[in-house]
């Protein structure tokens, strides 16, 4: 062999090495498709670099359920949470969920958490006014942070400017308003919270003229409808009227009942207003926008269609884990009114 080919199998040789050594793939035709494909096996799409990425730790739901105060079938906290993580962990098998109840957990429990959902009554027996500050420091570390129904009510001051950080709005006393009323949220925006939602209406204690940031910076309106002039049939209090609120619902300015916060840090926030009743988790699209806020508040992918429900909520799935039992007469046709199949109206 001349000087010149041994060379040329010197390089061809190390060429190949090198190859080996990077995990330079050879292309090949897939035998079904046609298209090149790598020689490992067809190459994997975003969202399946980000599931496999995903794997390496289940994103973390803590959920904290508040104690029972309104009776049956309303401000169903612990029965709510059991249902929302229990349909989370079927649709989304990238996430674990715990649902602590009742009591203010150890700081341990939020260990490698990715979000907390608070579910419970709020006002001055807010459970997070004794916790500020390990909230805060959640916040600061990424965690995310959804508060439902009552748990968007805080006292003004200190806490209210806290949840204007943690979540950018909250229910302030004497500024919003908790009317029972039909809410039909007509148009959607375009958000990943909204995927797989349809337009929708249903009745709940939906409050509204919430407390935002300065120019809703970082906020991001959700679910808005035009309340209608019986939400201002009460005189003016607390929680039932105030001029601001009268002139806004005069002037059929849309109301905001749930939104999406981002904060500076990249840490995420999400309130929503609904929840009162509990009969409306048996909504498909209600019950998906919180849902599919809880996956993007923690982090997560929400999927193209939302966050999958393997089944409709049954009524008798709705009745389990309430805090009291059933009363002997209930009303069970309204409760059976509220729940509707995914795509379709709810009966009103």
């Amino acid at each position: 062999m001349n000087r010149i080919a041994t060379c040329l199998l010197l390089v061809s040789l190390a060429g190949t090495f090198l190859a080996s050594l990077t995990g330079a793939q050879e292309k090949t035709a897939d035998p079904l498709s046609g298209k090149e494909q790598s020689a490992a096996g067809p190459e994997k799409s975003p969202q399946e670099n980000a599931d496999k990425t995903a794997d390496a730790r289940p994103l973390r739901i803590v959920f904290l359920a508040g104690r029972p105060s309104h009776g049956y079938g309303a401000h169903e906290h612990f029965a709510g949470c059991r249902l929302l993580a229990t349909r989370l962990q079927e649709g989304m098998p990238g996430i674990e969920t715990e649902v602590l109840k009742y009591e203010w957990p150890d700081e341990t429990a939020f260990e490698n958490c990715d979000a907390i959902v608070m579910y419970c009554d709020g006002g001055a027996g807010h459970p997070a006014n004794g916790h500020l500050d390990l909230i805060d420091r959640l916040s600061a570390r990424g965690v995310g942070i959804v508060c439902l129904h009552y748990g968007v009510e805080v006292p003004a001051g200190k806490s209210g400017e806290k949840f204007l950080d943690w979540i950018g709005g909250y229910f302030e006393a004497d500024w919003s308003v908790n009317p029972h009323w039909t809410a039909r949220f007509e148009t959607l925006p375009e958000h990943p919270i909204t995927r797989g939602v349809r337009p929708f209406a249903i009745q709940d204690e939906w409050y509204f003229h919430m407390r935002f940031r300065e120019g809703m910076a970082g906020v991001t309106p959700i679910l808005s409808a035009i309340a209608p002039e019986e939400t201002m049939s009460r005189g003016d209090g607390p929680h039932s009227g105030n001029p601001y609120v009268r002139k806004e619902v005069a002037e059929g300015i849309p109301q905001i009942t749930a939104w999406a916060s981002e904060r500076p840090d990249g840490g995420r926030g999400f309130g929503f207003t609904g929840g009162h009743d509990h009969w409306n988790w048996g909504d498909e699209n209600f019950r998906k926008v919180v849902l599919n806020a809880i996956v993007w508040t923690a982090g997560g992918e929400v999927p193209a269609d939302g966050v999958p429900s393997l089944m409709a909520a049954s009524l008798d799935e709705l009745k389990e884990n309430q805090d009291e039992d059933a009363p002997e007469k209930y009303d069970w046709d309204t409760a059976k009114s509220r729940m509707s199949p995914a795509g379709k109206e709810p009966k009103q």
